[in-house]
């Protein structure tokens, strides 16, 4: 090789394992394309156009491909023996053949959506091709580049880069810093920090490494669990030429503030037929149905009674549940993701969660940020986020009109540094609101909680409204009494009657 062919073939390896969320990708192109790096819409994979390719990256593919036949020829029949000499080649292989077969990925990924649970059964077709261009370049005579080297392996670990790159901006809209930084924090969840170290060792142990998901209400974290869970590692059988399970169907998630205790264990262990009033046959929980390569997803996991702390304790550690009403043990053999708004440390210093479960859970911890947060660094992301947000409100056709009617209005009727404290969810109901009314009237909730803060301070209620007032605003906030209940330290009854006024329903 010339040096600068060496020099180009030590970037492309670079590219290849970084995180292409973090400025180390951009970094890296600018090094291998030099001079030809094109610095417009260069930060290509912080937009929602991600899966158009940049120049930059249409030039690398052009590159690395020239690259790689050089590298073959150059060493016919005996792979190169240095450690470092065969990371570059590996590297620049790979890039090579991931961006050679990237649209048939996309295809595949689009097709699983479409077919669901049924997408494991799917043959994929072009398999043979990969197979024959993966030997060609990462075969030597008889011996393999690397040790371990299976191509079914390459293709399944292909295929995951594609579904996460298509599950982070499926889910997540924006461009701004926070929402970046969300992204790559995703990233390193899914795929770690060692992108190498992954695909030698720790694709098939990450259903170990618990995922906890902290933010406000609203600001997504559901949203990432499931690019989370969706972008899961999942073998190749190539005699089959099928994926061993279906991403589509392999996410399983639970809001556990909305179930109490025993509808949790239920919902989560399964349960046996008459194990309580209304079993009437033996049920399948979440941790049953979820493969080896799914995720169950716990929201709201500051909210759960600290005996199902217990049992889901036993589960993470132990990898082991039984179904209420049976002793067989039986084995959760997926990953647990979690999410709460709520301050974890002062619950554990007010008893109400188990600090051995907490460090169950902390391991890897990712931040979903407000939304003001994200429309401070970037307030060009507004447009961005409803157009992304419209499509779902009034169909992918109509979304480009209504997108221009929506921004138009919040800029006339919103003030600019608008606190947004209901987050996405209360993006989206402002859309809702203006596709049906041509109005939104912001912060119900925000005026309910600006109402009690001066009639507390003005002193105009009693004691007794004042208290039915803020159970309201609870009730409104989480949706339950018992979680009304469990703040106040009343009875469930007595809430009832505070936020209704005569204890019924209506």
């Amino acid at each position: 090789m010339t040096s600068e062919q060496e020099s180009l073939a030590v970037a492309i390896s670079r590219l290849v394992y970084c995180n292409p969320f973090l400025p180390e990708r951009i970094e890296a192109e600018r090094e291998a394309l030099g001079h030809d790096f094109t610095e417009h819409g260069a930060d290509w994979n912080q937009r929602n156009d991600w899966d158009a390719i940049h120049p930059n990256v249409a030039l690398l593919q052009e590159k690395a491909a020239a690259l790689a036949d050089v590298l073959r020829k150059s060493h016919g029949n005996k792979p190169p023996r240095g450690a470092r000499e065969r990371e570059t080649y590996e590297g620049v292989v790979l890039f090579y053949l991931f961006h050679l077969f990237r649209t048939k990925f996309d295809q595949t990924v689009e097709a699983g959506l479409r077919a669901g649970n049924e997408s494991r059964k799917e043959r994929v077709g072009f398999y043979g091709e990969f197979r024959e261009q993966a030997d060609r370049y990462l075969v030597f005579g008889e011996e393999p580049l690397f040790e371990d080297y299976r191509p079914e392996h390459v293709f399944a670990f292909f295929f995951q880069i594609r579904r996460a790159f298509f599950q982070i901006f499926r889910h997540l809209a924006g461009g701004s810093r926070p929402i970046t930084r969300l992204r790559a924090a995703i990233w390193q969840s899914i795929f770690t920090h060692d992108l190498r170290r992954y695909r030698r060792t720790l694709y098939n142990r990450m259903e170990d490494m618990t995922t906890l998901i902290i933010g406000p209400t609203g600001s997504g974290k559901e949203l990432a669990a499931r690019a989370i869970g969706l972008s899961r590692f999942i073998p190749f059988d190539s005699k089959s030429r099928a994926f061993e399970e279906s991403f589509a169907g392999s996410f399983y998630p639970l809001n556990l503030a909305a179930l109490s205790p025993t509808l949790i264990e239920s919902e989560l262990f399964g349960h046996r037929k008459g194990a309580f009033t209304g079993a009437l046959q033996d049920r399948e929980g979440w941790l049953e149905a979820c493969g080896p390569h799914g995720a169950v997803f716990l929201d709201e996991i500051g909210e759960v009674d600290p005996s199902v702390q217990v049992k889901l304790l036993r589960v993470l550690q132990a990898r082991t549940f039984s179904r209420i009403g049976e002793t067989t043990a039986r084995k959760f053999e997926g990953k647990i993701i979690a999410a709460t708004n709520r301050d974890l440390a002062g619950e554990m210093k007010a008893g109400n969660f188990r600090e051995d479960f907490y460090y169950r859970l902390c391991s890897d911890v990712v931040r979903t940020p407000p939304l003001a947060e994200q429309l401070a660094d970037s307030p060009g992301d507004l447009e961005n986020l409803v157009a992304f947000t419209a499509a779902r409100i009034v169909g992918s056709g109509e979304a480009p009109a209504f997108t221009r009617e929506a921004t138009a209005w919040m800029a006339e009727h919103l003030p600019p540094d608008h606190p947004w404290p209901g987050n996405f969810r209360e993006l989206e109901q402002c859309l809702r609101g203006i596709a049906l009314r041509g109005t939104y009237e912001p912060g119900a909730a925000t005026r309910a909680e600006d109402d009690l803060a001066a009639a507390f301070a003005e002193g105009r209620w009693t004691a007794a409204e004042l208290l039915s007032r803020y159970s309201q605003l609870l009730h409104r906030r989480y949706g339950t009494y018992e979680e009304v209940s469990r703040r106040l330290q009343l009875d469930r009854r007595t809430v009832r009657k505070h936020i209704h006024g005569n204890g019924g329903d209506s």
